[in-house]
């Protein structure tokens, strides 16, 4: 099998007092990374648009570290990565700061007036998430979809609303929806699309159960709710939460290298929560290896 994640790689200064750490990082990045660290045996590449700058060569290096593959990450002589800060409060929440606007990233499957998928045609699954969309033009996000709709790709998606990158929710709320009709396995956070719906989590957890997706709904630390199948068991909390960032993309990681792998659903929730306990009591998205 052969896997490809498909987002943005951004520079991430992680800040603590006076302090920052640089590093590299992206929800599709932090997913694929915690995908193969769980699945080594798996295939997995990253897809992605970079520079030719020094940062640029910085976040391919990393990719590459992680093992993933990086053929497919294309390269644009105008522009450069995103940037992103990161502060947490004394309980581990995070705040960010963005510059993005910019990134090449956002020029990803496109050309001059004209865009192509032709680098998606040889994977067997692929992973993407709302913010993925968001960076693309609306035009560019549809046509992607199109093209899915016509293959047959397995497709793994994540909402993960992030309001400040779309011009507006409606926008956000039509394609989201769109990419849920298409996913084979949906992996939402109920904090994401309580606020991309203005529903409830009550409400938000009916229309994923009615909705017949195969996957999980993300809880945090009360653990998720299985999606597609009835899972019976209890999830323990992070002992000492210090800092959220990745939990989300980590358990998304872990949940679909052991689906993957032939795992049974509930080993696969249990797997995707255990590596997001672990995630969150590390500072930044890559937490060390153990």
């Amino acid at each position: 099998m052969k896997i490809a994640a498909i987002g943005e790689a951004m520079i991430e200064m992680s800040i603590t007092g006076d302090q920052a750490q640089l590093g590299v990082a992206g929800d599709t990045l932090n997913t694929a990374i915690y995908f193969k660290r769980t699945a080594p045996q798996i295939e997995v590449d990253y897809i992605t648009r970079l520079g030719r700058d020094s940062f640029s060569k910085r976040i391919k290096s990393f990719i590459a570290d992680q093992s993933l593959g990086t053929s497919a990450i294309e390269t644009d002589d105008d522009r450069v990565p995103g940037l992103y800060a990161i502060t947490t409060d004394y309980h581990g929440e995070r705040s960010f700061s963005y510059w993005r606007d910019q990134s090449a990233a956002r020029h990803l499957f496109q050309s001059q007036n004209s865009y192509s998928f032709h680098c998606l045609k040889d994977y067997d699954a692929l992973y993407l998430s709302g913010i993925t969309l968001a960076i693309l033009p609306p035009s560019v996000s549809m046509a992607l979809l199109e093209y899915l709709n016509q293959s047959a790709h397995i497709l793994a998606f994540d909402s993960n609303y992030r309001p400040a990158l779309w011009p507006e929710q409606n926008t956000a709320k039509s394609l989201i929806t769109e990419f849920w009709k298409r996913a084979d396995l949906a992996l939402p956070s109920i904090d994401d699309e309580m606020l991309l719906m203005q529903q409830s989590a009550a409400a938000v957890t009916e229309r994923f159960i009615k909705s017949g997706l195969s996957g999980a709904l993300k809880r945090g630390a009360e653990g998720p709710i299985s999606l597609g199948e009835v899972v019976d068991q209890t999830y323990l909390p992070a002992q000492n939460v210090l800092d959220t960032t990745a939990a989300g993309d980590s358990f998304n990681g872990a949940y679909l290298a052991a689906k993957f792998s032939g795992a049974s659903q509930a080993e696969a929730l249990a797997k995707g929560h255990d590596c997001a306990r672990h995630v969150v009591q590390h500072r930044g998205a890559i937490a060390p290896l153990v």
